[in-house]
């Protein structure tokens, strides 16, 4: 099993734990999309204590890659996607796909 095949182990463990069907496409497809970033310990986590970080995953990810518009919408899907994804460390492919999943853009990740 390659690397990245063990952490879609972790990841797919992580949506399942709070309920999520998972689409195995989708989620290899955020992983890809995200590069080298999800073998570094620190940034594989998405740390939203900080105002830096959630403003990153808004204009890195959200704008940039799915594409959204900069609106209010936004921080009511990081917060949505925070409160349904409430463990204390949360990984950033997993934080990502439920991002996509909730503006409905996971097309975008499906090869």
């Amino acid at each position: 099993m390659s690397k990245l095949d063990d952490l879609l182990t972790k990841y797919t463990a992580d949506l399942e734990k709070i309920g999520d069907k998972v689409n195995a496409e989708v989620l290899r497809g955020v992983a890809k999309s995200l590069g080298p970033t999800i073998y570094k310990a620190d940034s594989s986590l998405v740390a939203l204590s900080d105002p830096k970080e959630v403003e990153r995953v808004k204009q890195n990810f959200l704008i940039k890659k799915l594409g959204l518009k900069d609106t209010p919408k936004l921080d009511e899907g990081i917060a949505a996607v925070k409160q349904t994804y409430n463990k204390r460390a949360k990984y950033r492919v997993v934080f990502y796909y439920l991002l996509a999943k909730h503006f409905r853009k996971s097309p975008l990740f499906k090869s």
